[in-house]
């Protein structure tokens, strides 16, 4: 069985997120977590489909890969084609062989492929679907299933109301011949998004028997930015830590003896340091090199490799990429890019005076992001001056620059230098200091 490994996403409703496949966890990229996930159940010939705009980069982290793992990367040459041009994107790689098409980016505990596999060696079918039951609308795809278990339709994106069942469809779908489905792909036409599911609806009507396999376990998709803080919790609450003296040691980690790290699920990068009276709470990752400064904070977050957390700076429950610089700031629920810096005293806002669920612009739509505490979003490359104030669900784009003193309720885009004009008004001071009433003043505190 081959793996069409889907990865060539340009992640649009991130923005300014560049590239949802190479965002780290766990100092790893997410593409390499779904590779690593892969081999470990056994799967290793994936070829996985990329764009013109991350190629480069997938190719680049291929050849650091374990070598069980055989990866072929294909670029998909219209990313406008979807699921249906990554599957002609990869046919040259699959005709004749079972396939396992499995989203970059979506989420899924270990057993999720290993139910797959196992139902495919034990059912006569020509194809498997994995489908969760939610409570709350997702738009995404939803199965029509017979109490057998087979699926009689996709219904994409129905809208809140309309679902025709409760089993959203999760990309980890088998075929039993690769071929014969992109084959099915190819002569599929739609005026929607949907060429992918509408080929599969054929075959369906066809007398194919595709079945759903129930899954209960942990799923994430990442189609909004908040979704980042939802994948980030996951990955923090398996980490397991030791910081042994010995191992501090081996590792070149320097803990202060004043320093507190409390809590389950912490681990501390190599060469990191830990300063006097800092305080880490778990759960908490915290990368190679980056420094903890004294009286500095990180709580339930994961801050990047070399990183400064500068003194009195407070991190909460958020996703710092890598060389990210604070000092005296609050960080909460937040996202922030790489190689980003922020002047002392600058804050990010997460909560709305009326504690509501904060809304996100995103393409021009305000979309609930279903959390009362969230706060800025930042590409790379990003400076803000000294006691500037970033309200709650703001967008900061890639490269650029944002002045002191200022509060910002707007998103800004890429490239720009952000300031406000204000009037500083010097005059003569006429009041007369009375000497009299503040020595009285000062004999009566003295008492």
């Amino acid at each position: 069985m081959k793996v069409i490994l889907l990865a060539a996403g340009r992640s649009k409703r991130l923005k300014p997120i560049e590239d949802k496949n190479f965002l780290h966890f766990l100092g790893k990229p997410l593409i390499q977590h779904q590779l690593e996930q892969l081999l470990f159940v056994g799967l290793t010939e994936v070829v996985v489909v990329g764009g013109e705009h991350n190629l480069a980069k997938l190719m680049t982290l291929v050849k650091g890969l374990p070598k069980k793992l055989k990866v072929t990367v294909v670029k998909q040459e219209n990313l406008d084609e979807g699921m249906a041009g990554a599957m002609m994107a990869a046919e040259k790689e699959v005709q004749g062989d079972s396939i396992l098409v499995v989203s970059g980016n979506d989420v899924v505990e270990k057993k999720a492929f290993l139910d797959i596999l196992k139902i495919s060696k034990e059912l006569k079918v020509d194809g498997l679907m994995l489908g969760k039951k939610v409570e709350e609308y997702f738009p995404g795809g939803y199965l029509n299933v017979r109490a057998n278990g087979l699926i009689t339709a996709i219904v994409e994106k129905p809208g809140a109301g309309n679902e025709p069942s409760k089993l959203v469809n999760l990309v980890v779908h088998y075929f039993k011949d690769g071929g014969k489905f992109i084959d099915e792909v190819k002569k599929t036409k739609s005026t929607r998004d949907d060429r992918y599911e509408v080929a599969i609806d054929h075959m369906i009507q066809d007398g194919s028997k595709i079945k759903v396999v129930p899954y209960d376990g942990f799923w994430q998709p990442i189609k909004y930015p908040w979704h980042v803080i939802s994948l980030m919790n996951y990955f923090l609450e398996n980490i397991a830590g030791s910081f042994s003296k010995a191992e501090c040691k081996k590792r070149k980690i320097e803990i202060a003896d004043t320093a507190t790290i409390r809590g389950d699920h912490v681990y501390i990068g190599d060469g990191a340091k830990i300063m006097d009276n800092a305080v880490i709470i778990g759960p908490a990752y915290i990368g190679k090199n980056t420094i903890v400064a004294t009286n500095a904070m990180v709580r339930a977050s994961s801050v990047g490799d070399n990183c400064v957390i500068g003194f009195g700076t407070e991190i909460a429950r958020s996703y710092l990429g890598e060389s990210v610089w604070t000092h005296t700031n609050y960080v909460g629920d937040s996202i922030i890019g790489n190689n980003c810096s922020f002047g002392s005293g600058t804050v990010t806002g997460n909560l709305r005076l009326d504690e509501k669920n904060i809304p996100v612009n995103i393409q021009g739509e305000k979309v609930d992001s279903g959390m009362n505490k969230f706060g800025l979003i930042t590409g790379n490359n990003v400076r803000c001056g000294i006691n500037t104030s970033f309200m709650p669900g703001v967008k900061v784009g890639n490269n650029s620059f944002v002045g002191a003193g200022i509060v910002v309720a707007q998103d800004i885009e890429d490239n720009k230098f952000v300031y406000a004009k204000t009037e500083l008004v010097i005059k003569d001071n006429v009041a007369q200091l009375d000497s009299s009433k503040r020595d009285e003043m000062k004999k009566k505190m003295g008492k």
